[in-house]
């Protein structure tokens, strides 16, 4: 999941769990946008780790040091 898709995650589960107020038979319109933001939450911080971790190793290959195991 990329950032801009946790963004987009975590925007429609807000729009579900503040702005409507739609009445759908046994779904939970709210619990469906808080579990929406979770997710988007979830995904967005793995996103800046992996995107961390992908720009560790870029600068260690353009300084010409060896990777080390971790």
């Amino acid at each position: 999941m990329t950032i801009a898709g946790s963004i987009l995650l975590i925007t429609v589960g807000a729009i579900l769990y503040f702005a409507t107020n739609i009445h759908v038979a046994h779904v939970s319109i709210d619990t469906v946008g808080l579990i929406l933001m979770i997710a988007g939450g979830a995904g967005l911080v793995l996103g800046l780790v992996q995107q961390g971790i992908w720009s560790r190793r870029a600068r260690r290959r353009s300084s010409g040091e060896k990777p080390t195991r971790e």
